[in-house]
């Protein structure tokens, strides 16, 4: 009985802190260990090693303490939309796709990704259609 408890409360442990959201971790950080609170001063930069801190079971890079201090105060407000991955795919196709860090977009106080690759830039067509309504596709696609 008693290891029936310990394996009970060990499972529950883990599963209360285990990751929730499908992070895209390419080379081992959100946004490809780009300093998510530098996109809101439009300015993307790559984080450093020096500066790194683990929200919601996942790594994030910064480019300075003060970035890492901002995040830290609240996570929630810097954390990239759909785990990261690629709006317009996450929209459209409901398909997880990698992104190319300085492509980006701030919409209403939300940090936006998008895919920028062998000639094609979704955040053009995203812009080109309606980002309103493609963000309602996308919330619903990634909560299902």
């Amino acid at each position: 009985m008693k290891n029936i408890l310990t394996i009970i409360a060990f499972v529950s442990t883990y599963a209360l802190s285990a990751q929730t959201v499908d992070y895209n971790t390419d080379k081992g950080f959100v946004a490809e260990g780009y300093d998510v609170v530098s996109y809101f001063s439009n300015t993307p930069k790559e984080g450093d090693d020096a500066y790194v801190a683990r929200h919601d079971g996942v790594l994030f890079k910064f480019s300075t303490q003060k970035n890492l201090d901002t995040f830290i105060a609240n996570p929630k407000m810097y954390v990239p939309q759909y785990g990261g991955y690629c709006a317009y795919a996450i929209a459209l196709k409901n398909k997880k796709v990698s992104i190319d860090p300085e492509t980006f977009e701030i919409r209403a106080g939300k940090l936006y990704l998008f895919y920028n690759s062998w000639g094609v830039n979704t955040l053009k067509s995203w812009q080109e259609e309606s980002p309103n309504l493609l963000i309602l596709a996308a919330d619903k696609n990634w909560n299902n």
